[in-house]
């Protein structure tokens, strides 16, 4: 490791909505008040947006607060939604099921990709240095034990641990704060919760993973800004989860699947369900005369105001979803990453600016004041309420949001139940039929993943660290939309989605960023 190194104020590590809101806001702070404030970005991906996946229906109050002349800066927010629908499946049938009113209301359909490409644009307008492809793989500590910045990793390094031609040594990148905004299950958010104890007082989190598709449709079929959510099948009636399909610009629309991790069946394979989900009658109707052009899969940390950690620690803040802000009652959480990127900014800066210690805490302070902490109490037995099943979960969920509107005099918990789960010695009935091939509405992951971009130097050192030497005898392999885990492991699949630093039942599995600008590509996702 290079002991080259440079200084700045803050660096902020994840360029999603929570990293470049938190520094287009820091420089807007020091522009206003005449300070020279140096702010950093480092995004793992190859480019800003190409790690970027979400369904997106987007609530632009944030983005109001942050950018207010958004609209007329050519921000790509320009489809609200039209109408909603809302169905129960069954394999063949569809029943409608009342929308909450309340839920798009004031919303856009969007590609999240997009709309962080012209974010990215406006923050390097107002002076933040961006350094896409770069991996902060550690922290740096103070002699008083704070967190004093971070170190990108080396590029171009065997497997042996030998230098190649393209080596490029990492870099020590020292700060007054370090704002991490790595999104669901950060690398380094992990360490300092776990360092500071920040999770001591909150309870489980909660967590979902999601795979989506992007296509093409015929005009026909297309309904500009129309949201459609689904409940039941493929999924059981004890699976937490949904569906859904939006309908964007350009004849596009985006089509995913949500579930629960809390799931107990070993060999249940989501991309399966996925690929059946999609033969559906309302669905096939819809893609069977188009293209797909994009696929993905992401992890959404779900578990509320019950789940939060500390957002503070010394030299430092969480954002967005390394903290945990997605409100699962409007099943967003772009806005809320956004408006805590904008909190934690103001908080740095009166830090940093004005010596004043105790503006630490403000974050937090600031966030329990605002309307996303009133956001998030509202909805906090929603997830918690479908350990009742879908069914129950359902009916809860409505009285407590419909009837109560989130102001019932209890909080559930979340239950003290680990993700991670043990396939037993014996094999099981196969939770997933087998999956159908037709390659008009269903595809296999070969082709899915080629469509995801994937790019990674095949002799890097596996960012996948577990003790598992034979992971086909593991039935825990179903998990992966990827495909990971199969007969040998094979880390060049990865979609960095980190649902095996979640799911997988070896307590040793480690997941570890790889050599920047490795990943995905995602395009509009």
């Amino acid at each position: 490791m290079s002991e080259e190194s440079v200084d700045y104020d803050v660096v902020v590590v994840g360029g999603g909505p929570a990293g470049l809101a938190a520094s287009i806001r820091l420089r807007q702070l020091a522009r206003q008040r005449g300070e020279d404030l140096s702010v950093c970005l480092l995004e793992k991906g190859a480019t800003i947006g190409a790690h970027t996946l979400s369904g997106a229906v987007f609530d632009p109050k944030s983005l109001n607060k942050l950018i207010p002349d958004w609209a007329d800066r050519g921000a790509p927010v320009s489809l609200p939604v039209s109408s909603e629908r809302f169905f129960w499946l069954s394999e063949k049938s569809r029943f409608p099921l009342p929308a909450p009113s309340s839920l798009h209301r004031g919303c856009y359909v969007i590609s999240l990709g997009a709309l962080t490409r012209w974010l990215a644009g406006e923050a390097e307008r107002v002076g933040v240095e961006i350094y896409p492809g770069f991996a902060a793989t550690s922290l740096l500590f103070s002699q008083q034990g704070g967190v004093e910045g971070v170190v990108s990793g080396d590029k171009g390094v065997d497997k042996q641990g030998k230098r190649r031609k393209n080596y490029q040594p990492g870099l020590k990148i020292r700060a007054r704060q370090t704002l991490l905004a790595e999104g669901c299950r950060g690398e380094l958010s992990g360490q300092v919760i776990a360092r500071f104890g920040l999770d001591g007082a909150s309870q489980p989190q909660s967590y979902s993973l999601g795979i989506k598709e992007l296509w093409e449709v015929d005009s026909a079929q297309h309904r500009p800004g129309l949201v459609v959510h689904t409940l039941g099948w493929p999924l059981a009636t004890n699976h937490y989860g949904g569906g859904f399909v939006y309908h964007q610009e350009q004849n596009r629309l985006a089509i995913g699947l949500v579930m629960g991790l809390e799931y107990e069946q070993a060999n249940l394979d989501l991309f399966a369900l996925f690929q059946r989900f999609k033969t559906h009658p309302l669905h096939r109707t819809l893609l069977q005369s188009g293209r797909r052009i994009g696929f993905g899969a992401r992890t959404l940390v779900e578990g509320g105001v019950q789940s939060l950690p500390k957002l503070t620690f010394p030299g430092g803040m969480l954002l967005g979803d390394a903290g945990g802000t997605m409100d699962v009652g409007r099943m967003k959480g772009c806005h809320t990453a956004l408006y805590s990127g904008q909190l934690a900014a103001e908080a740095a800066f009166g830090l940093i600016t004005e010596g004043q210690e105790e503006r630490g805490s403000e974050y937090a302070s600031a966030l329990k004041r605002s309307w996303l902490w009133r956001d998030l109490w509202r909805s906090r037995n929603l997830r918690p309420g479908f350990r009742w099943g879908v069914a129950g979960g359902g009916i809860h969920g409505a009285v407590d949001q419909g009837v109560l509107r989130g102001r019932a005099p209890w909080t559930l918990s979340h239950r003290e139940k680990g993700l991670r789960i043990d396939p037993g010695p014996h094999p099981c009935r196969p939770a997933t039929p087998s999956l159908q091939v037709d390659d008009l509405v269903t595809f296999d992951r070969a082709s899915s993943l080629y469509l995801a971009a994937l790019s990674y130097e095949e002799d890097q050192p596996c960012h996948i660290q577990t003790t598992r030497t034979t992971p086909a005898d593991n039935q825990l392999r179903h998990y992966c939309p990827a495909g990971v885990f199969s007969s040998v492991m094979v880390p060049g699949n990865c979609l960095q989605c980190k649902g095996c630093d979640i799911k997988d039942a070896d307590p040793q599995l480690r997941w570890s960023a790889p050599e920047g600008g490795d990943g995905p590509h995602y395009l509009d996702m």
